[in-house]
């Protein structure tokens, strides 16, 4: 179909939105070009549709956020259908970055090289990767304040691994990380198949931030890694199964689960900061085998924006997995 086409079928669909402007529907005609649609585009709707038309309500979802950059990667564990969009677009990780963190700890574990039941001396100081200067965590910034109530006790790695998952700790986080080692971790990654993810460093190392080292995503290595997971790549099936458990005790709910019916299991990590919103997840319906979806996000500044488009795609995510 013509561009103009698309664009007069687009006009079509939009009207009743709240502001049809002309360079809106010049990017949602651009989206779906990418997206290599057959037909017209349509607003999102909860019916399902073949691929093309999937690819169709998330660009023109997406195209409703100013300057938004959205990854999208999506693998069916039932049938092996996989949708990316933008799946490989290197943003900056967020606390995404601390599910191959997690990973790498319980393939020690498996390896017999760590105990998670070794408890760490809990300190808030770490050490920066750009000059080994010393810095501290900022807990009013920290998704989970109680952390810091356990600042000079031992804590075990489980429990570290517990926080740093569910309520996404920095504190756990960092005291991870170096046990970890994060060049080990990139060694992982790169064995299971995510060749563009990278694990550099802990969280607020404002040195190696201003110096432009941080950890980075894409959604497909961040799906790569999760298929892994939950297909038993990754690890023994008894690490496996508590890994699972832990993310999907995960309490931040606002992004791929919003999306779904209530009652739909989800394992999924988060991650935030600011113009950064990003959720990966294996789903669970009902009588089905999961499916993996990941769904990255830049340029969005309010989080609620973020975090409503985000739980729109896997709404649509979802209908288009139940029908296929």
């Amino acid at each position: 179909m013509k561009q103009n086409q698309i664009r007069a079928r687009i006009r079509s669909r939009l009207r009743g939105w709240r502001d049809p402007h002309p360079a809106t529907i010049a990017r949602v005609a651009a989206l779906c070009a990418i997206a290599a649609t057959a037909g017209a585009c349509r607003a999102p709707s909860n019916s399902a549709a073949p691929e093309s038309g999937i690819r169709e309500q998330i660009a023109v979802r997406v195209a409703r956020v100013p300057n938004a950059l959205v990854g999208v990667a999506y693998i069916d564990l039932a049938r092996g259908d996989t949708i990316f969009i933008n799946a490989d677009s290197v943003m900056h990780a967020a606390s995404t970055m601390k599910v191959p963190v997690m990973l790498r700890l319980y393939r020690e574990a498996d390896e017999h090289s760590l105990s998670l039941d070794r408890k760490i001396l809990l300190v808030n100081q770490f050490t920066s990767i750009v000059d080994g200067s010393r810095y501290s965590l900022d807990s009013t910034v920290d998704g989970d304040t109680a952390m810091y109530h356990y600042i000079g006790d031992s804590v075990s790695v489980r429990e570290l691994i517990r926080h740093m998952i569910t309520r996404s700790s920095n504190l756990a986080t960092n005291t991870l990380i170096a046990l970890a080692n994060a060049d080990s971790v990139n060694a992982m990654m790169r064995s299971l198949g995510a060749s563009r993810m990278r694990v550099l460093r802990g969280v607020e190392d404002e040195k190696a931030f201003e110096a432009k080292l941080n950890n980075t995503s894409t959604a497909r290595d961040l799906a790569t890694l999760l298929r892994a997971l939950e297909t038993g790549r990754a690890a023994s099936p008894r690490a496996t199964v508590e890994m699972r458990n832990v993310l999907t005790a995960q309490e931040f709910n606002e992004k791929i689960p919003a999306g779904l019916p209530r009652g739909v299991r989800v394992a999924h990590k988060t991650g935030d900061i600011t113009a950064i919103a990003h959720d990966a997840a294996m789903v669970y319906p009902a009588g089905r085998p999961p499916y993996i979806l990941v769904v990255l996000t830049k340029g969005i500044e309010p989080e609620p924006v973020a975090d409503s488009l985000i739980a729109d795609i896997s709404r649509d995510i979802y209908a288009y997995a139940m029908r296929h």
